[in-house]
């Protein structure tokens, strides 16, 4: 086996029987469309809720589609706030399982949590977070959507994409760049919408950077919110003073 460009590299499998990757035109008339095949933001999603610290910063590398890409429409009764009974319908994906290889690096925008930057630490608990199939409930890109997560070696088992050439999605988004996140000059201090065009080879989305999308929109003006031991709500290094290794909060 080669070895890993990343040190701190997770691999696991995320499956389950529905998922809705909103497309974004879809969304402004109040039904839902799903993309077919998952943004970098929901995986990443998918990757807070198994674990997340402020201190870190989740990247995904890699996704790999298990399962022939199929939809399903149905008929939902959304919230209205306004009082009536309205319907909306959604188009979900049925059925879905994929592969996912991410690893993550510090968040430079964080240096008042610098004494948490303990690889070791975060790597071991990030896989007994997946060994244990997450610390938050896991779904895949909508909360009804339910989600499961397992261990795995991405690369293993037999795609329905294996030997399937190259298959474009066309314009998709991407992810959405907060300010604490931020890498470019001219994202600093700024919400910002990316969007991309993925291209699926045998079944595998090698995903882009953020910092690496090109077409983007800067929504708004964002704060940083400060963390930090006088602001009692993040303790960093204190709480991990005996070595981190059984650490599971």
């Amino acid at each position: 086996m080669s070895k890993p460009k990343h040190e701190n590299s997770v691999e696991f499998k995320v499956y389950g029987d529905y998922a809705l990757f909103s497309d974004i035109l879809t969304r402004p008339g109040g039904e839902k469309s799903t993309y077919p095949v998952p943004t970098y933001e929901a995986i990443k999603g998918v990757l807070h809720s198994l674990y997340w610290k402020p201190t870190i910063v989740w990247y995904v590398d890699k996704l790999r589609v298990m399962k022939k890409i199929r939809t399903e429409r149905k008929g939902v009764r959304p919230i209205s706030y306004g009082g009536g009974n309205d319907l909306s319908y959604y188009t979900y994906l049925v059925d879905v399982e994929y592969q996912v290889k991410a690893h993550f690096e510090w968040n430079d925008n964080r240096p008042e949590l610098a004494g948490d930057r303990d690889e070791n630490k975060h790597h071991n608990i990030a896989k007994r977070m997946i060994n244990a199939g997450g610390r938050r409930d896991v779904f895949l890109g909508t909360r009804e959507c339910t989600a499961y997560v397992e261990p795995c070696v991405f690369g293993e088992g037999e795609s329905c994409y294996d030997d399937t050439g190259e298959i474009p999605f066309g314009l998709m988004l991407h992810g959405i760049t907060y300010a604490d996140e931020a890498i470019l000059p001219e994202d600093k201090g700024l919400l910002t919408v990316r969007l991309w065009r993925p291209v699926m080879r045998d079944g595998i989305i090698e995903f882009i950077r953020p910092e690496e999308c090109t077409e983007k929109r800067h929504v708004r003006e964002m704060e940083i919110k400060p963390f930090g031991r006088e602001l009692n709500n993040f303790t960093g290094a204190d709480e991990f003073e005996g070595g981190g290794e059984d650490e599971l909060d």
